[in-house]
């Protein structure tokens, strides 16, 4: 990068100067020349008059003007024969131009020639009043083609030296400006080579800085989810370690009663009843512990959602899991856009939540009120330094260390509902249970939900 914006600086002056030098030196030649030409055009005109009586009486040219003006003079006939003159230092050889104003008379030419002695020569002609011949006046080019020469060199040396001046300072310029490029890549690499997910420091407020400030930003999320696989990957571990150590054993029991025949056959049912109790915590654990494990973002679906008939799934599924407790329903309308499949899982664990901790013939609340779905039980309640954690993975409160579950329901309620863009929110019901709220981004009507 510095050294492209190194050559792209010298690249961009050198344009610049070269444009600059070009027009300079134009402009400088045409006004040198324009000079001239009037300089020889006036001095061909004031020689010229004189010679109208008879042009060639050397009497009559002013060789006095000439000589001072370093001129060289030559007649023209109308049949193009030249006529040289005492003045004359080169020889100028006349052509279709000046043969041309000697037999018209009038007008004038100025152009560049080759003189007799190889230098170039800038001619003017102008007709000799009353006669068939005009006056060819010339002077060398010498000293205005070495002005010239000199302003070009001038333009030539300059106009490098402002071109590698121009790199230096683009290169110390593009230098220090990538410098928090330098620091964000030297970053990336000891992330790669160390591991080590430490943010860089950060000073201004360009946006070389705001690059950095986002770069900070995506090391801390990347620790936080590498702390929240770490944690997932110890939790999961601790809560699976009791249900596969109880299953090993009672398997180990059955393998060993296989040779021996020494447990009573109700015994054995009861074994193989808690076998069968635990491969189905286990195969929940496992499921909970997949759906946590997603952290992509809902992709929405094509149709919208009716959240009551979400809820109403979820209702009849845990209606059978919870017989002799009454659920007093209520849901208005609302419209979602979302994973219908996730959303009833969440509502379903609440649901599930709420059964668990009913005394029997309890009422479970539900009520679907504009973006609110509230849950309410009439269990014991959470109690109030449970409430901080309540939605954190695998944590249990005192009261609910012995009673079956995997930890993970409430959790995935919160990451289901944070991923459709909504809250959830534990407290105390007005009966004295617990009582959840969820809150959804969406709409009472399928138009608004469109708009």
């Amino acid at each position: 990068m510095q050294t492209r914006v190194t050559v792209l600086t010298a690249v961009a002056v050198a344009l610049a100067v070269a444009v600059t030098g070009a027009a300079a030196y134009l402009t400088t030649r045409m006004a040198l020349y324009q000079q001239l030409d009037s300089e020889i055009l006036d001095l061909a005109v004031t020689v010229a008059a004189p010679l109208s009586s008879d042009p060639q009486d050397p009497e009559l040219l002013n060789t006095s003007v000439l000589q001072a003006s370093n001129a060289s003079a030559e007649l023209v006939s109308a049949d193009g024969a030249p006529f040289p003159m005492q003045v004359q230092q080169v020889e100028l050889q006349p052509g279709p131009e000046e043969i041309a104003i000697a037999r018209l008379g009038t007008g004038h030419s100025i152009r560049t020639v080759v003189a007799g002695n190889g230098q170039l020569y800038r001619v003017a002609a102008v007709p000799i009043p009353n006669t068939d011949y005009a006056l060819m006046l010339g002077r060398p080019l010498r000293q205005t083609n070495l002005i010239l020469s000199s302003l070009w060199l001038v333009l030539v040396i300059f106009g490098a030296g402002g071109v590698i001046w121009a790199a230096v300072a683009g290169s110390a310029v593009a230098q220090n400006g990538i410098r928090p490029v330098r620091r964000l890549t030297l970053a990336a690499e000891h992330v790669a080579d160390t591991d080590d997910l430490a943010p860089i420091v950060v000073t201004g407020n360009d946006e070389l800085s705001r690059l950095a400030d986002s770069f900070n930003q995506m090391l801390r999320a990347l620790a936080q989810s590498r702390e929240r696989q770490r944690q997932l990957i110890a939790d999961a571990g601790h809560e699976l370690r009791t249900p596969l150590t109880s299953l090993r054993t009672n398997i180990e029991l059955l393998v060993a009663d296989q040779e021996r025949g020494n447990l009573p056959a109700q015994a054995r049912r009861e074994i193989l009843n808690d076998v069968s109790a635990q491969l189905a915590e286990f195969t929940a654990l496992i499921g909970d512990l997949v759906q946590l494990a997603r952290e992509d973002r809902v992709s929405p679906a094509p149709e919208p959602i009716d959240f009551r008939d979400v809820v109403n799934s979820a209702l009849e599924r845990v209606r059978r899991r919870g017989p002799g407790l009454r659920f007093d329903v209520e849901l208005d309308p609302f419209y979602v856009v979302g994973e219908s499949d996730t959303l009833e899982r969440a509502v379903t664990n609440l649901l599930d939540n709420a059964v668990k901790w009913s005394p029997p013939g309890g009422t479970v609340r539900v009520q679907l009120e504009g973006d609110r779905l509230r849950v309410a039980d009439e269990g014991p309640g959470i109690a109030e330094k449970d409430l901080p954690h309540i939605f954190d993975r695998f944590y249990r409160a005192d009261t609910s260390r012995n009673t079956p579950g995997t930890g993970l329901g409430l959790s995935i309620v919160a990451q289901t509902v944070e991923r459709h863009g909504g809250t959830v929110r534990a407290g105390r019901s007005a009966q004295g249970g617990a009582e959840f709220t969820i809150r959804l981004p969406g709409s009472t009507t399928l138009e608004g939900l469109s708009h």
